[in-house]
């Protein structure tokens, strides 16, 4: 691609984003959302691979579609209460359409089967683009709303997602289908909270964003994009492939890393809403996610190549490690002792 038309669409992206984010009017948020979707297509077809134009045409048709009910919500609350304004959403109907909405723009289950094809037809930088930066702006509206939205129906897609995010991630062999299983499942716990605290949502989604980049630009350097070619990958970058090892886990959530610090908070924060049963629920959900991890950990790091005749070592290269890799991948693991610090904030 053309580095003029990227360094655009780059800009188109941070202006859309940065319009949804701080607009009080419906419309304007609307039209950061809009900006945003057309920004991201020619990135995600770049590669003119018959996969890639699919997975931009799927992306239009779900963006589009979804952009369509934030307006309508948005308009049937103008309608009865005369507010145009984000965070006086108050009529129950726009509420429920909201909510469908946002959740087909992020991945929520049962709007989730967009998800995982499109990151399937992108290359490793444009998927952590589509996981990672593509989901704040509708974050953004569901804090801003978060005191109009329906409890039941949110915890209900919550818990769905967690479930079919850990169980249809269980049986992939293709790392951008796992880390989207991955986000969907991530999701559901930010979903969760989302009504009870707020702030709680923006943590987790602050913290899963710095893991998954750290895992993405990890997969990147090591040009990795099936479970196959990373069995292969640690006699090419050992040290990269034993980071790669603690960043998984920390996305899973195990002590004591980064990753355990949102849940943590999230199931103490649940407990305080006298919802054990389902924070119960959810904890024993996210057993699920951890399989998939362990299993991306073991092919990174401890399964050795059928040896053949015809089997082709790699070159292990001395190449430095990138640091923003470096950066990401230590927060992503050492943070957990400053969760004293961040719940003082929260």
């Amino acid at each position: 691609m053309n580095p003029q038309a990227k360094v655009v669409f780059v800009i188109s992206l941070v202006l859309g984003s940065t319009i949804t984010i701080t607009s009080n009017h419906w419309v304007m948020a609307w039209t950061g959302l809009e900006i945003n979707t057309l920004a991201v297509l020619p990135l995600i077809s770049k590669s003119h691979h018959p996969r890639a134009i699919e997975a931009a045409t799927k992306y239009f048709l779900v963006q589009a579609a979804a952009s369509a009910l934030v307006l309508f919500s948005s308009m049937t609350n103008a309608w009865y209460t005369g507010q145009w304004d984000i965070t006086q959403l108050t009529h129950p109907a726009s509420c429920s359409i909201l909510t469908a909405a946002i959740s087909m723009k992020l991945g929520l289950v049962p709007f989730h089967f967009w998800f995982p094809e499109v990151l399937q037809g992108t290359s490793l930088a444009t998927g952590l683009l589509l996981s990672t930066a593509m989901k704040f702006p509708p974050i953004t509206l569901l804090f801003m709303t978060s005191h109009s939205l329906n409890p039941a129906l949110l915890t209900t897609m919550a818990i769905l997602s967690a479930a079919l995010g850990g169980w249809m991630g269980l049986n992939q062999t293709q790392i951008r289908k796992i880390m989207a299983f991955s986000s969907i499942s991530h999701l559901g716990w930010m979903a969760i909270i989302i009504i009870y605290n707020p702030k709680l949502t923006l943590l987790n989604f602050y913290l899963y964003t710095l893991m998954t980049a750290a895992v993405f630009l990890t997969f990147n350097s090591m040009k990795v994009l099936k479970l196959s070619t990373l069995m292969t990958a640690w006699a090419k970058t050992p040290s990269l492939s034993t980071i790669l090892l603690l960043t998984l886990l920390s996305l899973a959530g195990l002590p004591p890393l980064t990753g355990f610090l949102p849940k943590w908070l999230i199931i103490q924060e649940l407990t305080k809403q006298d919802m054990a049963p389902t924070a119960v629920i959810i904890s024993l959900l996210s057993l699920l996610g951890l399989f998939f991890y362990l299993r991306l950990a073991y092919c990174a790091t401890i399964t050795l190549p059928p040896h053949t005749t015809n089997h082709m070592k790699k070159w292990r290269t001395n190449k430095p490690v990138n640091i923003s890799v470096a950066i990401l991948t230590t927060l992503s693991i050492v943070l957990l002792p400053a969760s004293p610090m961040i719940a003082s904030i929260m």
